[in-house]
């Protein structure tokens, strides 16, 4: 697997680069997340209009596959996010060169 996106987040309304793939792909959530905490993951069709399709409030390693080509990012909104944490989140897929 090769890392697609990873991104330090330390405050809120924070979120990471969107990239696009299908197929397989891995998240991760590192660091140091406390009560109060949540890191949502969000897809899109168009990189514009984001819909949530996952939350993690723990330090967690995940799997997944995407069947569409779609755009994938991650962060704290606004108001989930709690002073002092300190979190990496990663995205890992297959490489692909998109045309």
């Amino acid at each position: 697997m090769t890392t697609l996106i990873e991104k330090n987040i330390t405050a809120a309304n924070t979120f990471s680069d969107s990239f696009r793939f299908d197929g397989d792909f891995n998240f991760s959530v590192r660091g140091t997340l406390t009560a109060g905490t949540t890191v949502t993951v969000q897809r899109s069709i168009d990189d514009a209009t984001w819909a949530d399709v996952d939350t993690f409030t723990s330090i967690s390693e995940n799997v997944g596959y995407e069947p569409e080509l779609l755009f994938y990012r991650a962060g704290c909104k606004t108001a989930e996010f709690a002073g002092g944490d300190n979190i990496t989140i990663r995205f890992g897929a297959k490489w692909m060169t998109l045309t």
